[in-house]
Parts: structure tokens; sequence; C-alpha cells
């Protein structure tokens, strides 16, 4: 903002003298001249995503977890209440980076080469573009789909999807790997490393173009690590246990309104015991701790990304948003569970014990564990089932979007019915460019999704006619307020959302009809993913989970 000066009457300064400073007075300084051409009119992009968390854990959400640089976003921002991600972490980043479902956006090892990534569409449109954090979407050894390939300027964080928080895992910068920074620093912790990168990036970017800046945290998924320090912050926080904290999420929830009040909540999942007949209570309160200190860490780093764009001069410029890759996880992780993310022993040579041990308590680094069915049952509140489910637990999560310059009402909430496909085309919206529509000179893929920038304006908003899901253990089509949805393996099931939100009256006996088109469009969908990816590709075998 320019700086205004009042003259009042000089009698030495003649009118000539007077129209040579008002006009240097008028005259754009360098730096607003950049921001007309460039950053003004486009705005900074970040997204920040965090892992495996439920609906209800956020402050701005209903939950008790202490979140208040996210509850500021949304006090300044819009809430979506029906947002929707993939059940799985790597899906919902394939999704997010292409705005393509992931059955056709990840072969080839990682992102297809025919799909066009939105760090690549961003700098073919003038922005520079930053990441930090988990990646996902490659074989560790295959650096082709490494982020600095795929349109990333730089890039500081995980290639694999799930890692030790003071020991992570390949941990590479631009490619290379750097796991000895984590080894040789007693104070290192995953989610700070990835904070902090991401503001030294704010700073490091040139200030003369639009930033895009994707933070991709691993918290809150297993396993449970954190600084003792952290944890006691939430020491005997859980003590009334999970049925009473789902209530009293539920209810503040509904005074929030990001729940219909008229929605009741849905019954403790069958693997939840009462809390009542719950043995070792200390040992289950302690896991919900540990959790609660993952999410407070990684909104305190969040915290300091923003700090960064206010230093900058970029935060009132900038759309930011927040969402959650897929519901809470439900995983207990068993004792004989291995996998390239777990390490045998810890930095100091002491052996890791990994699995959920009763008595065993999470956070250091010698555990490996997870926070299982109890507490992911309340992350969902007030949702059925979990990760790896579409049903509402697995797939609907938060999205915070601040932007002054977009959101209409700030403080806000919008019951639009979005997917995390429509992010790559709300993105390139904002930044007032379009899709490219081809790749290395190649035709490129088409996007499945669109703007969601008249939503978060208040204007009229027509999502698209069908949202479609498939991954793990889940199936769902979703057509305006119904909700065809089965486990696998299992029969179709039918909701009507507006009325049942939590999925518990299944009208798909008395509806057999809209059962039946409904189906016969997700197996149109299921032969189009087949069709194309029939066709012709990298000779990389396809990536599995």
């Amino acid at each position: 903002m320019r700086n205004v000066l009042f003259l009042t009457s000089r009698p030495a300064v003649s009118i000539a003298a007077f129209a040579v400073v008002l006009a240097l007075l008028l005259m754009p300084h360098h730096a607003d001249a950049q921001d007309n051409a460039g950053t003004k009119k486009r705005p900074n992009i970040v997204i920040f995503l965090s892992d495996d968390m439920g609906y209800s854990d956020i402050g701005c959400y209903g939950g008790e977890i202490e979140t208040p640089n996210l509850d500021a976003l949304a006090k300044d921002g819009l809430r979506f209440t029906q947002f929707y991600a993939n059940n799985m972490c790597w899906p919902t980043r394939a999704a997010l980076l292409t705005g393509i479902y992931h059955g056709r956006s990840n072969r080839d090892g990682g992102i297809a080469h025919d799909c066009v990534a939105l760090p690549e569409a961003l700098k073919a449109a003038g922005y520079t573009t930053w990441m930090a954090g988990k990646w996902h979407l490659a074989r560790v050894n295959d650096k082709s789909q490494y982020p600095f390939r795929r349109g990333f300027d730089e890039h500081y964080g995980t290639i694999l999807g799930a890692n030790d928080f003071f020991a992570p895992q390949s941990l590479v910068r631009n490619g290379k790997n750097v796991e000895h920074e984590a080894r040789n620093d007693p104070d290192y912790y995953y989610t700070d490393a990835i904070s902090d990168n991401a503001a030294a990036f704010v700073h490091k970017a040139d200030k003369d173009k639009p930033l895009f800046l994707y933070v991709a945290y691993t918290a809150a998924h297993w396993p449970l690590h954190a600084f003792e320090k952290d944890i006691k912050k939430y020491k005997g926080r859980y003590a009334m246990g999970w049925d009473q904290l789902r209530v009293q999420r539920h209810a503040r929830m509904k005074r929030l309104g990001v729940v219909d009040p008229d929605w009741p909540l849905s019954p403790r999942h069958p693997n939840v015991p009462a809390w009542e007949a719950v043995q070792n209570k200390g040992w289950h309160e302690r896991r919900m701790e540990v959790y609660a200190a993952q999410v407070d860490v990684m909104d305190r780093g969040i915290g300091r990304v923003i700090d960064a764009l206010k230093e900058t001069g970029r935060f009132e410029n900038s759309l930011v948003c927040y969402f959650v890759d897929n519901g809470g996880c439900h995983v207990e992780y068993g004792v004989n569970r291995k996998g390239p993310y777990l390490h045998e022993k810890t930095r100091d040579g002491k052996p890791i014990r990994p699995g959920n041990v009763p008595g065993l308590m999470p956070g250091p680094e010698e555990t490996y564990q997870s926070y299982g069915y109890g507490w992911a049952n309340a992350s969902n509140t007030p949702f059925r089932l979990f990760k790896q489910h579409d049903h509402e637990g697995g797939i609907r999560v938060p999205l915070i979007v601040r932007w002054p310059s977009g959101v209409k009402n700030p403080g806000s909430v919008t019951h639009a019915v979005a997917h995390v496909n429509d992010l790559m085309p709300t993105l390139l919206d904002a930044a007032d460019t379009k899709h490219p529509g081809q790749r290395n000179g190649q035709p490129a893929v088409p996007m499945d999704g669109q703007s969601l920038v008249p939503a978060t304006r208040g204007q009229a908003y027509q999502p698209k006619q069908y949202l479609f899901w498939k991954h793990a253990k889940g199936q769902a089509v979703r057509e305006g307020k119904w909700k065809l949805v089965k486990l696998r393996g299992q029969p179709w099931e039918l909701y009507d959302l507006e009325a049942d939100g939590v999925e518990l009256n299944d009208l798909a006996a008395k509806m057999p009809g809209r059962v039946k088109a409904m189906s016969a469009a997700w197996n149109e969908w299921q032969r189009r993913l087949s069709g194309s990816r029939s066709q012709p590709q990298s000779p990389r075998k396809t990536r599995q989970q």
C-alpha cells in the first residue's frame, strides 16, 4: 500500500514544483509496478495438506485440539462442509495435483506422463513453485517422478508415504538424499522441518513473481511420535474416553454449523468397546495425547509459514487452503508389521519396538504405534467408518479457503458439494490461467474437476452431476443429495445425505430404480477409466499401493 503525503500550504513552493512533487508521489514505485504486472493480479497460492485426520479434529470443525492458526484462517475465510477427498493418501495427492480421478492420473509409477501437474501449469504461468513434505507419488528409485521433475523449483521432504518423525526414510532435497540431517540432529522432528523449510522457501522465492507453495505434512499419520514437552500439554485431556469425546465434539460441531443439527451421532463402531469396559485406559489416553500433540505441532508450523508470508508482504494477496487427504485411520499397528519406513534401531542405537502394545507408551523414537479404532471413530465424528472406506468417515474432510479477494463472506461456511479433483481447476482459475491441454508436445488428459471460485464468491454453483470413488475397501458415487456406496464385496447401500448425512438409513431396498441407475453410472465411469489405462503408456509397471 502506498504511503500518502498530505501537503500543507508552503509559500516557497511554486505551482510548478508542487506539480513535480505530486507527479513523483503518484508514480508507481518498482515493487508496485511488479505487483500490478504479477502478484496483485495473480494471488500467491499456498496449500497445507495434513495426513490421516478426521473431520472433527481441528478446532474450527469442532475439535478440542488447539489449532489457533487454522482457526484464524477459517475466521478470515470459508469452511466447506461437503468437501471430499479420496479414501487414502496417494489417490488424493494424485487428484490434487492433476484435477483427474486417480485411476487415470496415477500411472507410470507416479503421476502419469500424459497428465499435467499443477506446479507445471503454474510455473508456465509465471509462478515460482515450491514444495515441502510428503510426496508419495513415486518409487524411491525413480527420480523422474520426484517433485523437482514434475514442476517444482525446489522440494524438501520424503518420497515414502509413511515415516519415522525423528529419522525419516527417503528424505531428500531436490532428489539428493539428506537423511543425515535428521540422524545428526537430536532435536530434529519432521513436522517442524517441513514447516521451517516451507517458511524458508517463502523468503527465498522471487519477490517479483507470484508464489505457489505446497506444504504436505505427514502429521498425524502413524507412527505416534512427538516430543514429551508437546505431549505433556494434552496430559489428562482424554481421560473422559472416546465415547464422551464424540458427544462433546458433536455438540460443538452443531454450534459451529459444520454438521446439520438434525443429524444424530452415528453409533460407536462395533470394533470399539465402550470406554467403561476398556482396560489399560492410561495407555489408550496416551495414544490420543500423542496424536493431539502431532496436530498441535503442525498447526504451530503453519503459523510460522503464515508469518513468513506476512513478513514478505505476500499474505493479503494469497489464496491459502487447508485440507486433509482422507479420514482418520483405524489401523491397529501390529507387532510384526514391517515396511521400508520402519527402522530397526533409533539414532542412538536403541531397539525399536513396533506395534500397539498395551502399556508401552507411545511418543518416543523407540516406539511405533497408531491410535487405532476407538480414537479414529472419535476423529471422524459424527460419521461412520474410516480411511480406506468410501463412507463419509473415510472421505469427507475439512477444507478451509482464505482468499481476501475471492471469499465473499469471511468466517462463514458453505455447503457446496466439492471433490479434491476440483482444487486444481480452482487454483488455475484463481491464477487467471488455463490448463495447457498438452504436455511435452503431446495431448494431455483433461481435468475431471471444475472451479470452485463461484462457490467461494457466493455465486451460483452447481457441482458435477456425478462424483465417483473407488479404492481400497470402498466404492461410491454421489448424485445430488443421493449417495450410493458399498464395502468391497458387499451390496450397494443408498443414502439421502440431506436427511441422513451419517448414513444410517439404507434406502437401497426401497429405491431399486435409483440403485440401478446410479450403479450403471458408476460402472460406466469404471469402464472409461479402464479404457484410458489400456492405452499405450510408459513401459514402467503401474504403481501399486
